[in-house]
């Protein structure tokens, strides 16, 4: 991240929170970017973004034409840095099997987030179908940790888009979804494997997140099972 006056290659606009622009901030730091987050004032800024929403990325100059590459949405956004910082395979059956884990997380996200507002009924439900995905995950991720079990990492022998938007998942739940239920993160823990546990704790020792964590902290203090 850009620590001094010269001006960034990269702006990341978000919320100061560990929620949809988290595996962003993770690629960017681990790829060294010279890069900035700015916090826009909300929702006094939203007319000014490019469909009103957060995250925005800014490219400075990158058009063909000098000016900047603006691009929104969380997903694309990402996919577009993976790329760019070649934390992504190149060929597309691989790429493919590591942006699935991805979309998968937001179905989980978003089943939590969707009972927070749901009637009584319905928030049995959905809790119950956030509970299913999330099993799943976690078993489809134990599995990757153990059949790579030579390497920190859940594909491969370095460091992926796939185990930088898994650890953006945990960090999600853990240090954003308990800001809006509490028992949210306790209930995560006990379901973690020993394997995850393993793997998260690679992920906080990680040298190349080690900027970014040394301002927003590790996931450590939150797996303890209580």
């Amino acid at each position: 991240m850009t620590t001094d006056n010269a001006a960034p290659s990269y702006i990341l606009r978000y919320f100061p929170v560990a929620a949809l622009a988290e595996t962003s901030r993770l690629l960017l730091t681990a790829a060294k970017a010279d890069w900035k987050e700015e916090n826009p004032e909300w929702p006094a800024e939203k007319p000014n973004q490019p469909f009103g929403r957060l995250p925005v990325l800014i490219e400075k100059g990158a058009e063909d034409d000098g000016s900047d590459f603006v691009l929104s949405e969380s997903a694309t956004i990402e996919r577009y840095l993976a790329r760019t910082f070649g934390f992504i395979p190149t060929d597309l059956k691989q790429a493919a099997r590591q942006e699935q884990f991805r979309d998968q997380h937001i179905d989980i996200i978003t089943a939590f987030f969707v009972s927070l507002k749901s009637s009584e009924a319905a928030r049995e439900e959905m809790l119950e179908n956030f509970n299913e995905m999330l099993d799943k995950i976690i078993e489809l991720q134990t599995n990757l940790v153990r059949n790579n079990a030579r390497s920190n990492y859940l594909f491969g022998s370095s460091l992926s888009y796939a185990d930088m938007v898994t650890y953006a998942f945990y960090r999600l739940l853990f240090m954003y979804a308990v800001t809006h239920q509490a028992a949210i993160g306790p209930h995560v823990a006990s379901k973690l494997t020993p394997e995850i546990k393993t793997f998260l704790g690679n992920m906080d020792a990680e040298p190349m997140f080690e900027k970014h964590l040394s301002s927003s902290g590790c996931l450590a203090p939150y797996l303890a099972t209580k």
